[in-house]
């Protein structure tokens, strides 16, 4: 292991801390090491997009393959920056106004294709218990949250009687869904801290193995970063003493 890479890694660390520190509250920490995500982020994105969207796209069919007709959507592309103009800005609906109209056209069809008409054709197959008991009780259980759920969402009737009952399952049904992706969205978030504390200790592990100069860096910067810390919250807890 080089310097290089430990001195990197290591400030990876430091940000990784900083974005941390939010949990005690909003801190110049946190907003450096988020104002410094977004612009990395912009710029890198920026160059990808560039490379991969604008020199293929348009300027090369533009310029080196003699298709004129790019020019259309390039200066539909360059109207959108009027934008910022205050007096001009009505151009920019024009190019704003194609863009939504063709990417509405574009994806009604293909959401009804892929969401709507595939879930009513699965939901009106009939339960395939040729490949297995719990196969044909899940095809069961979809139909039955389909209809329930469509259910709830129909406000000409009272929700009393056989149908409210059936609209309280698809209320179940609803919450089950929603509880579901949530706990989904959950498990998610937390893998991403588990993985930035292994990150953590590896970092130490790799300065243990560097050598004693690795060491002491790790140990002073940790130190170094635990003070500002404490620095603000005492800065905090002043501010608030004197406002009381």
């Amino acid at each position: 292991m080089t310097w290089e890479t430990f001195l990197w890694n290591t400030l990876s660390v430091i940000l990784t801390l900083a974005i941390f520190s939010f949990l005690y509250k909003d801190n110049p920490f946190y907003k450096f090491a988020e104002q410094l995500f977004v612009g990395v982020a912009t710029g890198y994105f920026t160059i990808i997009l560039i490379y991969t969207s604008l020199i293929p796209t348009l300027i090369n069919p533009l310029f080196y393959e003699g298709k004129w007709w790019y020019a259309i959507p390039g200066i539909l592309g360059i109207l959108m920056w009027f934008r910022f103009s205050k007096k001009l800005s009505w151009i920019s609906r024009y190019p704003i106004a194609f863009y939504i109209g063709i990417a509405t056209g574009v994806a009604i069809p293909l959401e009804m294709q892929n969401r709507v008409n595939r879930q009513l054709a699965d939901t009106l197959m009939s339960p395939d218990f040729a490949a297995g008991t719990m196969t044909g009780i899940s095809d069961i259980i979809i139909i039955i949250g389909v209809l329930t759920g469509l259910f709830y969402f129909f406000f000409s009737v009272a929700h009393r009687g056989a149908f409210g009952f059936v609209a309280k399952m698809g209320i179940y049904i609803l919450m089950i869904g929603f509880g579901a992706s949530f706990g989904y969205t959950v498990m998610g978030r937390i893998s991403l801290i588990i993985q930035r504390v292994q990150f953590i200790r590896d970092w130490m592990d790799m300065g243990k193995s560097g050598g004693g100069g690795m060491v002491t860096v790790m140990w002073v910067l940790i130190l170094i970063v635990l003070l500002l810390i404490i620095m603000e919250i005492i800065r905090h807890m002043r501010k608030t003493v004197e406002a009381a």
